[in-house]
């Protein structure tokens, strides 16, 4: 790590779930009626959906809403300029599974630990803040999970800092014909419920801040997607088991607007990391744009993952 605001470290922040809590995020990113292990308190194997640890940054240990804006500036990096959070997107994001999270944080302490990997000048476009979060349980140390992810400030560049490196690129395999491909139809009422788990952007909900950056109203969370497709591979190809998936990572491409169909498409490469094998998936909105790019998991394959549509 090098260059402006590289290795500034936040205070942690302590964060904390409920079982009602994992239950409504495991409704909202489209978990079904044959997975009660996600959706049922009572089931001998309840379980949180492993992509889950991604919005505790956002929803922290509040139970009430949280002002978005009021949060992301509370804490300036040094030595770059103060952004507006009124104009930031999602740019990618990678999240590692290193051990299952309780059903509850009740009697345990955990914290996010966050950290600047890097602050990159893409001029006219905007800027790029990529940041390492990780889940903690503060008594003993331990990392639950690691997200790396990255921020896109609309419009924010041209202040002379680094351009960053190169991103390494994970394309579909070409000429093979998807192994898994699923639908999932949006609503207006998709952000509006989604937001409830924690993250409060109003770019979500408002047609306003939507209009400003240029999108012409509300678009949905670009997590919103992200957990979608992580339903799918965990449902298709590990057998809905929270267990068969060690990192799932995208690309946020382009915006997804309420009422949009997404098409997810996956890949199985046959490449393995020991007993991991290495999935590729793209997401687009039905008839349109590619909203995920770069899709690259790895997981433990259940099954012949044959459901074509």
């Amino acid at each position: 790590m090098s260059g402006p605001g590289a290795g500034f470290e936040y205070p942690p922040v302590p964060v904390s779930w409920t079982k009602r809590d994992v239950l409504l995020f495991a409704n909202t990113v489209g978990c079904t009626s044959d997975e009660l292990h996600f959706l049922y308190e009572l089931d001998p194997k309840f379980a949180v959906f492993p992509t889950y640890p991604v919005i505790l940054p956002f929803k922290r240990d509040q139970q009430d809403v949280i002002d978005f804006y009021a949060e992301q500036k509370a804490i300036r990096i040094p030595s770059v300029p103060e952004f507006d959070a009124r104009r930031v997107v999602d740019g990618q994001r990678l999240v590692q599974f290193l051990k299952p999270l309780p059903t509850s944080s009740a009697g345990r302490k955990f914290e996010s630990r966050s950290k600047v990997l890097g602050v990159y000048d893409k001029g006219r476009p905007g800027s790029v803040v990529e940041i390492q979060q990780d889940l903690v349980d503060a008594s003993t140390g331990e990392v639950y999970s690691r997200a790396i992810g990255s921020s896109f400030y609309v419009g924010q560049g041209n202040w002379g800092g680094p351009k960053g490196p190169a991103t390494e690129n994970f394309p579909p395999p070409k000429g093979k014909t998807p192994d898994v491909v699923t639908e999932h139809q949006t609503t207006p009422q998709s952000p509006l419920l989604y937001r409830l788990n924690g993250d409060y952007n109003p770019l979500h909900a408002h047609p306003e801040p939507g209009k400003k950056m240029g999108f012409g109203g509300v678009i949905i969370h670009g997590l919103y997607s992200f957990n979608s497709a992580a339903h799918t591979l965990v449902q298709k190809l590990g057998g809905s088991d929270p267990a068969n998936i060690k990192e799932f990572g995208a690309r946020f491409a382009s915006p997804v607007r309420p009422g949009d169909k997404i098409v997810t498409s996956v890949w199985r490469t046959g490449e393995k990391k020991g007993e991991w094998e290495e999935i590729r998936f793209e997401v687009k909105v039905e008839g349109g744009k590619v909203c995920l790019s770069n899709g690259r998991a790895l997981m433990k394959v259940v099954g012949e993952a044959k459901s074509k549509l």
